[in-house]
């Protein structure tokens, strides 16, 4: 672990590139700088974020219609409203939601996340999504592990080789909750843009980060053993559309990105 206070701005960070993709302010110019370029590959890049976004909120929203009054948002990235906590706090106002992300601009900006409604509560915590026992462990102060929670993983998986353990990271975490628990995740794919999916990823090797696009199947792995919520594994924006926040294909093709909701028997 780094100290929390320290930020480093001499090399682009995922949650800051993500703001400037959303239009947001709390990013450096080195953010910005490999921001343009992914955009000048492919202009779907700005698609893929307001569309990753909007699966979110979708989501969550059905997740909280569903009864579920727990979530645990790893990788949350920089505050951009409405929040996770502000969709499920809006139909049950007693949620309970845990963030965690591993970036200190995250934490600088936590006071914006940590508005909970006076029945909830909303809560922060740094740790790295290679944790998980340190993550599950922190988040139990908040949360009760025996009742069902709500697992958001939100465009972070593809930061996460499988080399590094991605699918086991996630079945450990999933592991500690109990039946009735969801997972939530969004996740990015070359299935569309071979070509310029290989130059993203030599751009990001280049600037030391990881970018592990995977293909449907390989989405699919990570919700063995649970039950897929219809539609299964789909297009972000092809995810319940009739739940709200509906973002338009590009002219370019489809979204590039993966979003699916399954349940833990």
């Amino acid at each position: 672990m780094t100290d929390s206070s320290y930020i480093d701005t001499s090399k682009p960070h995922p949650a800051r590139m993500y703001d400037w993709f959303l239009g947001g302010k709390d990013n450096y110019p080195v953010d910005e700088e490999m921001g343009r370029q992914l955009v000048a590959m492919d202009g779907r890049v700005l698609t893929t974020a307001r569309a990753n976004r909007a699966f979110m909120q979708r989501a969550t929203r059905w997740l909280a219609s569903q009864g579920v009054r727990q979530f645990l948002d790893i990788g949350t990235g920089i505050p951009t409203e409405p929040n996770l906590h502000q969709i499920a706090q809006g139909i049950a106002p007693e949620t309970r939601v845990v963030y965690c992300d591993n970036d200190p601009i995250v934490l600088a900006h936590a006071a914006a996340l940590l508005r909970s409604t006076p029945q909830g509560v909303t809560e922060y915590i740094q740790a790295d999504f290679r944790e998980p026992e340190r993550i599950l462990e922190e988040a139990a102060k908040v949360l009760d592990l025996e009742r069902p929670v709500a697992l958001c993983l939100v465009a972070l998986l593809h930061f996460i080789a499988d080399e590094d353990g991605a699918y086991d990271l996630v079945d450990r975490l999933m592991r500690e909750l109990p039946p009735g628990s969801h997972l939530m995740l969004s996740h990015g794919t070359a299935d569309f843009t071979p070509d310029t999916a290989k130059q993203a990823g030599e751009l990001y090797k280049a600037r030391g980060m990881t970018l592990a696009l995977r293909t449907q199947a390989e989405v699919e792995r990570f919700f063995e053993g649970y039950e897929l919520v219809v539609p299964g594994v789909a297009v972000l924006d092809r995810w319940k559309p009739e739940l709200g926040e509906w973002t338009p294909e590009s002219a370019e093709g489809p979204t590039p990105g993966y979003g699916a909701v399954a349940r833990k028997p």
